[in-house]
């Protein structure tokens, strides 16, 4: 259900014409996104074009995030652009593994991928993109970050959130827990092909300077390249590239960088 308070509608209006990228989306395709009606979209459009956050085409009446967002972004940066450390396990991971690897972070109940590289195995997954969000315990990086969770910010969490509806019985509270409790005797998540079958991913968690759950790195390929052995020399490598980078981000942190 679309959040009743202004900030939340607009945010949720910002939040799709992210998702959009470069196409844009007209009025509807944002409605449609997020469930707010057409009237109430164009109001809010209409309101934060004034002020800059969006920007309208007026050859086709699409929609675009504006210019003050880039400049409020460029203000950000320096304290939250994480991706400059990730960046390099990133690549690390892509060019051990072959396979494409990912960088995403935990925002409330989602994870939004914000980095991606692609390894040289000429089969790749398309599930994850840079800007991709799922919510938590779909996609890898969603399962352990949610895995990682108090047990009572996960029952918290289950029984307000249904995930059945869209991404099907696997993802009903049952099947999930047992994942869950998988992935806290591992360390690591594995998703089997439950978003689409036959593309698997792993994830490891990556904590902030004062060990909050903040980001997961990810690995995600064909079934026929995750499967035993290979899946736990995979696992080893994400917790050792997960715990690196943890490190690095506390030590930034403690040097004022972030």
């Amino acid at each position: 259900m679309p959040p009743a308070h202004l900030i939340g509608r607009a945010a949720l209006v910002l939040r799709a014409l992210s998702a959009a990228g470069e196409p844009g989306a007209s009025t509807s395709d944002v409605s449609r996104l997020t469930g707010l009606a057409r009237p109430t979209v164009h109001r809010l459009l209409a309101a934060l074009a004034d002020e800059g956050f969006v920007d309208r085409d007026q050859r086709n009446g699409r929609w675009y995030l504006g210019p003050e967002l880039y400049l409020l972004g460029e203000s950000a940066a320096a304290r939250y652009d994480v991706t400059q450390h990730a960046r390099a396990s990133v690549h690390r991971l892509a060019a051990a593994t072959g396979e494409s690897a990912f960088f995403s972070a935990r925002r409330g109940d989602e994870t939004v991928c914000l980095l991606r590289e692609d390894g040289d195995f000429p089969i790749r997954s398309f599930v994850l993109y840079e800007g991709a969000r799922f919510p938590l315990g779909v996609v890898s990086a969603g399962l352990v970050v949610l895995s990682l969770l108090s047990d009572r910010e996960i029952d918290d969490y289950l029984a307000r959130v249904d995930l059945t509806e869209r991404w099907g019985e696997a993802h009903a509270p049952g099947p999930l827990r047992e994942r869950i409790a998988e992935t806290r005797e591992r360390g690591y998540a594995v998703n089997p092909g439950l978003v689409v079958e036959g593309s698997w991913g792993m994830a490891a968690a990556v904590f902030g300077s004062s060990g909050e759950l903040a980001w997961a790195l990810t690995l995600t390929g064909v079934e026929s390249r995750f499967r035993e052995p290979r899946r736990a020399q995979l696992g080893a490598l994400l917790l050792k590239e997960a715990h690196a980078l943890t490190t690095t981000l506390r030590a930034d942190r403690q040097r004022g960088g972030l």
